[in-house]
């Protein structure tokens, strides 16, 4: 097959760039001609900001030309989840309450990426307010999974994963604040990276959970991610979050395979899962073989149950999306979506005891995994446990298919890799878990996995 550059990972864009075999320019031209051609079908984007990405092509390339490299990221086209702001362009949150909100400053993140010397597409779809299902009463169509248009891509950071497989961008940011970007990554078949919490700042970023939120990329390989976190992590004074600690390469350990690495496997957390689908078990299993194989102890493991995590979670996310949305909620019911509202009101119903109850479970389950994690270079358990429904199987199907709540709650860094298929031929991965702050570890095993389950070699879906 003829080579496509949509297909070239961020790394080699760089080399080609910089050895004159490409332009930014070119390919992003090239990318948003796709984007013409296929989003009417999958619905990934809210706004294409076309004038903006040639300039900040044109811009990339004049630099390099000039002998100014801003780095690995330089040139590079991404797209941002429509809860980040853009100064001078539209950012709705998919929702009729900001459907006109222009921002009059970038978020940290969308700075940092243009300082990166990156090329900005546009804004993709979510959730509303990064929550919820796919509504098909809200401002914008929901966005389509690119390996069958029929089924689901999961939420809230929907057109990040749809715009990754879809290869409308090799990066894309969403946010994470009970799996929003490990779910899209599970159902469409790419990688999806949640730092640790406090590891990039989420300023300019609305908030659905102050607590839970994370903001980081979905990426076509784990390579591409690292590049992408390189250029976004980093202290922030104005975020009270943000933690004031040096940021390492983050590609530097991706070839040190996993000889000598152990892991552990919390299997009691999918293993008797009613919704467990057996491809998603067999392919978790047969990952935990191939890294034995590769080198690595792989034992299971035993934390916390699950649904204390997951009930933890949950009531500290509906208390403080409560809290957030108050005053519209107050006085603007009617304009939220029906999903939107029924989640939303819940945070009236919790109690200052409940609250306070969940915040003291939350540091005796980060003790929990912690505890673990001073025995194990990192973890490997499910993400989701299923693949990708269909819009009608979505009907009454709550997330409780997903398992990525815990870590959320916890702050620890999370990824999901893709191993292969599963129903119907849609994808299915697995998440990788580490020790605060050392995300390296975590591409490291994640790109040992990429590696050893073939996954590098799959084609694209488009």
């Amino acid at each position: 097959m003829a080579e496509r550059i949509e297909d070239l990972s961020v790394a080699e864009l760089g080399r080609r760039f910089r050895g004159g075999t490409l332009t930014s320019e070119a390919l992003t031209r090239h990318l948003l001609s796709r984007i013409e051609e296929w989003d009417p079908k999958f619905h990934a984007f809210i706004t294409v900001t076309k004038e903006r990405a040639l300039a900040d092509a044109g811009r990339a390339d004049q630099e390099l030309k000039a002998g100014k490299d801003r780095g690995g990221f330089h040139g590079i086209p991404y797209a941002l989840k429509d809860i980040y702001d853009t100064k001078g362009v539209r950012t709705t949150c998919q929702s009729k309450l900001r459907i006109d909100h222009i921002p009059d400053a970038d978020s940290v993140v969308a700075e940092k990426l243009h300082e990166a010397g990156g090329v900005l597409l546009g804004k993709l779809t979510t959730m509303e307010f990064a929550n919820g299902g796919p509504d098909f009463s809200l401002p914008f169509p929901p966005a389509r999974n690119p390996w069958n248009a029929d089924h689901l891509t999961s939420g809230s950071s929907s057109g990040s994963g749809a715009a990754v497989a879809a290869r409308f961008t090799r990066v894309a940011m969403g946010s994470d604040t009970a799996g929003s970007i490990r779910g899209p990554a599970c159902f469409c078949g790419t990688v999806g990276l949640k730092p640790t919490y406090g590891r990039v700042s989420r300023r300019g970023v609305f908030p659905l959970a102050y607590t839970l939120d994370h903001c980081g990329p979905l990426a076509t390989t784990v390579e591409d991610a690292a590049l992408a976190l390189q250029a976004i992590a980093g202290f922030d004074p104005q975020d009270p979050a943000s933690a004031d600690l040096p940021v390492p390469d983050f590609r530097a350990d991706l070839s040190k395979g996993v000889a000598g690495l152990r892991i552990g496997v919390p299997r009691h957390f999918y293993a008797d899962s009613p919704a467990l689908q057996p491809e998603i078990g067999a392919a978790i299993d047969k990952a935990v073989q191939d890294l034995r194989e590769a080198g690595a102890t792989v034992e299971d493991v035993t934390l916390q149950d699950y649904s204390l995590f997951f009930a933890c979670g949950r009531v500290i996310q509906e208390a403080e999306t409560g809290a957030i949305h108050e005053a519209d909620l107050r006085s603007r019911p009617q304009d939220y979506g029906q999903q939107t509202i029924q989640r939303f009101v819940l945070g009236s119903t919790l109690s200052a005891v409940d609250l306070v109850q969940a915040l003291r479970v939350r540091r005796e389950l980060t003790r929990n995994v912690n505890d673990t994690l001073m025995r194990y270079d990192a973890l490997i358990t499910a993400c989701a446990l299923i693949t990708a429904p269909t819009f009608d199987e979505f009907k009454g199907l709550a997330w409780t298919a997903s398992q990525s709540m815990p870590f959320n709650v916890t702050g620890h860094p999370a990824m999901v890799v893709p191993l292969g298929f599963g129903a119907r031929n849609m994808p299915l991965g697995l998440q990788i878990v580490g020790r605060p702050f050392d995300e390296p570890m975590v591409l490291r095993i994640g790109r040992a996995l990429e590696t050893l389950s073939g996954w590098d070699k799959v084609p694209p879906p488009v």
